[in-house]
């Protein structure tokens, strides 16, 4: 377990837990939304994972259908064991809102159980940056609730927060981007598909 001050841990609390949410993580929750998503790009296409922890089992479902996937995490736990079960892939210990998306542009960019652990003010930046990496026909999904809530994250009892699905495609808009989907995935979970025009 980490020795990590809460405080100064940017993975949002996973630094702390990582053992038990390397356990805990359903190892399908989300691959098939994904690999749905995924058969929009283009044959070995560029793809970043956002908060990518161990890369199981989001980044490990693109690299098996042959993309090329870049990990971002702040846990240096998870991105460790990233690193080891697909070092042939890039991944950077660093947090979403700080990371320079190693300095290259995406095909897709997917974001799955991170959106609603960060602050209003940062999801709302992150959509924009997210915008910016984003080759054009790029394509970006992530998760959250489709109401307005907040509550407890299960693993950290750090608050989470979704800020709706009128305020998310609203963002999304103003980022140059365009909401083309909406799906309910195994687990309930609410995903967010969208595109930036060619």
């Amino acid at each position: 377990m980490s020795t990590l001050p809460t405080e100064t841990d940017a993975s949002n609390g996973y630094e702390e837990f990582a053992s038990e949410f390397i356990a805990a993580r359903d190892r399908s929750i989300g691959v098939d939304v994904v690999r749905d998503w995924a058969r929009n790009l283009p044959s070995g296409a560029a793809i970043l994972d956002l908060g990518c922890g161990t890369g199981v089992p989001i980044s490990q479902s693109l690299i098996e259908d042959g993309f090329r996937v870049y990990g971002v995490d702040a846990s240096p736990t998870l991105v460790a064991e990233f690193g080891r079960r697909f070092p042939q892939m890039s991944v950077a210990c660093e947090p979403v809102e700080a990371s320079t998306f190693f300095d290259i542009s995406f095909d897709g960019v997917v974001a799955i159980g991170l959106m609603f652990l960060l602050p209003a003010d940062v999801q709302r930046s992150l959509i924009f940056k997210v915008a910016s990496t984003l080759q054009r026909g790029g394509h970006f999904l992530f998760t959250s609730p489709y109401q307005v809530c907040e509550w407890e994250d299960l693993i950290t009892g750090r608050g989470s927060r979704s800020l709706g699905v009128e305020a998310y495609t609203t963002l999304l808009s103003e980022a140059g981007l365009v909401l083309v989907g909406n799906y309910t995935g195994q687990g309930g979970n609410y995903y967010f598909h969208g595109l930036k025009p060619s």
